[in-house]
């Protein structure tokens, strides 16, 4: 009986921000993966071990959720003025699909350094000691990202006393700046309903209050207190109830029919990454997933947010740029649950803990529009060598 051999691919396994997944450069994969298709959708499924009906992706590289379940491409950038194209694609776990739609704010971070590992970056522009300016196309959404990478001897700094909630070791901070991240081309403008809030009807659960924004990653804000949670509430209040995980998409499916996102309804299962559904409430203290105490008085507003239909185990990066984003305008439920005004950065609460984002927002010619949100996340290679998988897999 003839047996396939697996195939070795050149890959690093990192994390970035709150989440990790397998970084390839462009010309180490497979030649009839390098260009979008069915095949390389197949290799980066049996990469993570997807479709997994065990949801435990024992046969793979991923870690059985949302923000573990990812595939990066990098290569030398084709557009002027950047280093490197960045491309994500985040691998459904149970379902066999790749969703392109969006970009991955917090495996950003692992863009930027991987640039660097990877001899993706001019090495005249790496100092011996300093910081690195990596200029990162986001090929998913078109759009530029600035990494501020630390340089020690060389090579990039992965070690610090950076602290960032939801990630259980320090490390070297990174700083990302997302230039004009409202993605106009989805919706024609930050707000595709052309509204800070809507009344979003929900057929067969309610009407609810939503503010609806295409920045860092289309999302749909909901008040805590319109559906029922206090805004305090940690993975297992949400992830153990099938029927309450069904209303968000409900929810999530209705704002991306009225974002114009998606024009049927069946269409969602093959766009689960976006949007996202986020829900808001002013500042109350409670018990973060690692036990740590957040004092109401230390952050500005409660955001919980939902990625792939799971309550993520703290915020997505792109959420992130959405929250700042939307918290300085005034008059959006993020706004007005963080007390109104036009804060130029805000710290919100998160299921692991908090984090502070900022975004520069203004009105042009009546319209919003955002010039770039900044925060601080880290990245670290944690293996690096080949994956293999299945010659026939893909």
């Amino acid at each position: 009986m003839a047996h396939v051999s697996q195939v070795k691919i050149p890959a690093t396994y990192m994390r970035g921000g709150t989440s990790k997944g397998v970084f390839f450069r462009l010309q180490d994969l497979p030649e009839r993966c390098q260009v979008p298709g069915e095949a390389r959708d197949k290799l980066f499924m049996r990469v993570i071990g997807s479709p997994d009906p065990y949801s435990a992706h024992t046969d793979g590289m991923g870690g059985a959720t949302s923000s573990t379940s990812k595939c990066v491409i990098l290569s030398k950038s084709s557009q002027p003025e950047h280093d490197v194209d960045y491309l994500y694609g985040q691998v459904s776990i149970d379902s066999a699909f790749v969703d392109w739609s969006g970009n991955c704010g917090n495996l950003s971070t692992g863009a930027g350094a991987f640039a660097i590992h990877a001899g993706l970056v001019d090495p005249s522009r790496i100092p011996d000691n300093g910081v690195c300016t990596v200029r990162i196309w986001q090929a998913n959404i078109g759009k530029t990202i600035i990494a501020h990478v630390p340089i020690t001897n060389g090579e990039v700094q992965e070690t610090g006393d950076f602290e960032l909630d939801g990630v259980t070791f320090p490390a070297a901070e990174i700083v990302l700046e997302f230039i004009d991240p409202s993605d106009d081309e989805e919706g024609g403008s930050m707000f595709p309903t052309g509204n800070l809030v809507d009344d979003l009807d929900v057929p067969g659960v309610g009407t609810f209050k939503a503010t609806m924004i295409t920045a860092g990653i289309p999302t749909v804000f909901v008040n805590a207190e319109d559906i029922g949670y206090q805004g305090t509430e940690l993975r297992e209040d949400i992830n153990s109830d099938p029927a309450q995980l069904a209303r968000f998409e409900q929810i999530r499916v209705a704002g991306a029919l009225r974002m114009g996102l998606i024009k049927t309804p069946e269409e969602a299962a093959k766009r689960q990454h976006t949007p996202k559904i986020a829900f808001v409430s002013a500042p109350k203290t409670y018990a973060a997933s690692s036990g740590k105490q957040i004092e109401a008085s230390d952050v500005d507003l409660l955001v919980r947010a939902l990625s792939m239909g799971k309550l993520h185990h703290a915020m997505m990066g792109t959420c992130a740029v959405a929250i700042g984003t939307a918290a300085a305008i005034p008059g959006t439920l993020v706004n007005l649950a963080a007390g109104g005004g036009a804060p130029e950065a805000v710290r919100f609460g998160h299921p692991s803990g908090s984090l502070r984002v900022g975004a520069e927002a203004k009105q042009v010619d009546g319209q919003w529009v955002v010039t770039k949100a900044i925060m601080s996340r880290s990245a670290r290679i944690l293996m690096e060598g080949n994956v293999r998988v299945p010659g026939d897999a893909f």
